[in-house]
């Protein structure tokens, strides 16, 4: 009997509490219990989905080495005992992991931790900013967020990517300059205006091109209130990047002895990408579905039309951003994901003007019949797109993949100082833990800045492996001139005239093979080569079993002569 008072008490304290989380983010108490639920689907729909097992995404796993590295206490350092190097640009994303796995969590678990976490917490953030102030009813804020749990962002948290880390602080930062827009005359809050400017901040901290979305963010703020009225936010904005965001880019030119990331210098070098900028379209495409009809609707609205304005300056300027930068490791458009929160939060309020404009009955003004009928077929669409949705990403899954088996095998020989030359930068180094030449120069600083891999280069770290990745068409004569054939062929050539053995070519087909070339000049050379070929060895494109097409295939095949990769022969 005593109990009863408490539990009373207690089911009392949570309601106000619930009640008072509800009117500070101006929504129904209701919607707490919505949103709820809904991060509690996206819980259970990654229990469902995500793969355990899978291995990391190559551009994640070279993040990955320099979280592993700074937790260890060597710096922010590709190779332990070097220079620090910033080929990890999600730099916070970073920071985070190094400080769980300092908590004594793997990294595997820190990255996915941050990733899944990061995701849920975006859905979250999309149904509040929908719901506030009944800017979209609760049905239709449901759907957005479902679109947006069904979407690829599991699959970055399943490819150990920080995207759902960025993709976070984007929303955040959005619906703060949401709430900034509706302000009333006297403007916003200088807490709200301070929370923005950092928010903004930690978004270009975490990837640099957040500065720039920070930027554009900004701009729709001015457009839409004037400039005028959003000089406090301007102020507060560059007072913030100015002083906080000097101070970081002051530590990180000290620290790393230039001012952008590495990879910036390798994948951007001054150059126009239009094969990237019209990626970048198709991925916004792709990713927006049907959301790209709203923003029509809203630009035909009179109603709408500053708001639909003030959403897309930061979608549109981000898309064309990547003009500016080479569109390779874009797994599964992920450079173009974070604008999609972005959308969600801001595109569906603007249909209801187009109600108004062409004066369109209410739902509530149908008749019941009227109304089951409109009910039954916005359900079967709404149904039909979220399936859609999710087939599309349901068959992405990461698999098996050969680099990782390699990797791990070569781990064991991780405490003798051996190196590994690889343009596969990513797995391969992380898991043997061995040091590691990227042949790319992602990881590199010489090579970013030079622009190329040389024979030189290459003696001076004299590596015990050479691994790159060579189609058909890298060592066309012809493609010299292209970076990536120029530097498979510098590979290859600084291999055979320093008389390295040809342990495997592994592929699916002839024409697209990973390279394994071992130096004779140390105590374990032999070994590794057999090794190397016993190693069953998955097409990471696929998850399927590839072919050895070097020598021993020769060997055991002669049906395969002409598809044979020989030590003496051209690849």
């Amino acid at each position: 009997m005593n109990s009863l008072p408490g539990n009373n008490t207690g089911a009392h304290g949570w309601r106000r509490l619930q009640a008072r989380f509800a009117a500070y983010l101006q929504t129904h108490p209701l919607d707490v219990l919505i949103a709820a639920g809904v991060v509690g689907f996206g819980v259970i729909y990654a229990l469902v989905v995500l793969n355990p097992s899978a291995h990391p995404s190559e551009d994640a796993a070279m993040l990955m080495r320099y979280a592993q590295h700074l937790a260890e206490g060597h710096g922010i350092v590709w190779n332990i005992g070097e220079a620090p190097v910033d080929g990890a640009t999600d730099f916070l994303f970073m920071a985070a992991a190094a400080a769980l796995v300092r908590a004594q969590l793997s990294i595997e678990n820190s990255v996915r931790l941050i990733g899944l976490g990061s995701h849920l917490l975006t859905a979250l953030i999309i149904y509040l900013s929908l719901r506030r102030g009944n800017r979209l009813g609760r049905l239709a804020a449901i759907f957005c967020v479902l679109y947006f749990l069904l979407g690829p962002g599991q699959r970055y948290v399943e490819a150990h990517f920080g995207t759902p880390f960025f993709a976070l602080f984007v929303a955040i930062t959005w619906y703060l300059a949401i709430r900034i827009s509706e302000s009333a005359d006297a403007g916003p809050s200088p807490a709200l205006s301070l929370a923005f400017a950092l928010s903004a901040l930690i978004m270009g901290l975490i990837r640099p091109e957040g500065v720039i979305l920070a930027g554009l963010m900004l701009l729709s703020v001015v457009y839409f209130r004037g400039l005028a009225a959003s000089k406090r936010v301007v102020g507060l904005f560059l007072s913030v990047f100015c002083l906080l965001g000097g101070l970081y880019f002051v530590w990180r030119w000290s620290y790393f002895g230039y001012p952008l990331p590495n990879p910036f210098y390798k994948k951007g070098g001054g150059y126009l990408y239009g094969g990237s900028l019209l990626m970048s379209l198709r991925n916004v495409r792709i990713l927006f579905g049907p959301l790209l009809l709203l923003p029509l609707l809203g630009m035909r609205s009179r109603q709408t039309w500053r708001q639909t304005v003030f959403s897309l300056i930061p979608i549109v300027g981000f898309t064309l951003i990547w003009i500016l930068l080479s569109g390779e490791m874009n797994y599964l458009m992920r450079f173009q994901y974070p604008l999609l929160p972005i959308a969600l939060m801001s595109w569906p309020p603007l249909a209801s003007g187009v109600w108004t404009d062409f004066k369109l009955p209410r739902l509530q003004e149908l008749t019941r019949r009227k109304r089951a009928v409109a009910m039954a077929v916005v359900s079967v669409i709404a149904l039909a797109v979220l399936r859609e949705q999710q087939e599309m990403y349901q068959g992405v899954v990461s698999g098996a993949d050969g680099r990782y088996d390699i990797a791990v095998m070569l781990n064991q020989y991780a405490d003798r100082n051996y190196t590994i030359a690889a343009t596969e930068a990513g797995l391969l180094p992380f898991y043997s833990e061995w040091a590691a030449l990227d042949a790319w120069g992602l990881n590199d600083q010489w090579i970013a800045h030079s622009g190329q891999i040389t024979s030189d280069y290459l003696r001076l770290h004299s590596p015990e492996i050479i691994m790159f990745h060579g189609r058909v068409d890298s060592f066309d004569r012809e493609r010299a001139n292209q970076p990536w054939p120029r530097m498979v062929q510098t590979l290859y050539e600084y291999a055979n005239e320093h008389g390295y053995r040809l342990a495997a070519a592994f592929g699916e087909t002839p024409r697209d093979l990973h390279y394994y070339y071992v130096s004779p000049d140390f105590p374990d050379s032999e070994a590794i080569v057999e090794r190397i070929r016993a190693t069953p060895y998955a097409w990471w494109a696929s998850g399927r079993q590839a072919v050895n097409y070097a020598l021993p295939l020769c060997q055991t095949n002669p049906h395969a002569q002409e598809l044979c990769v020989t030590e003496e022969s051209h690849p």
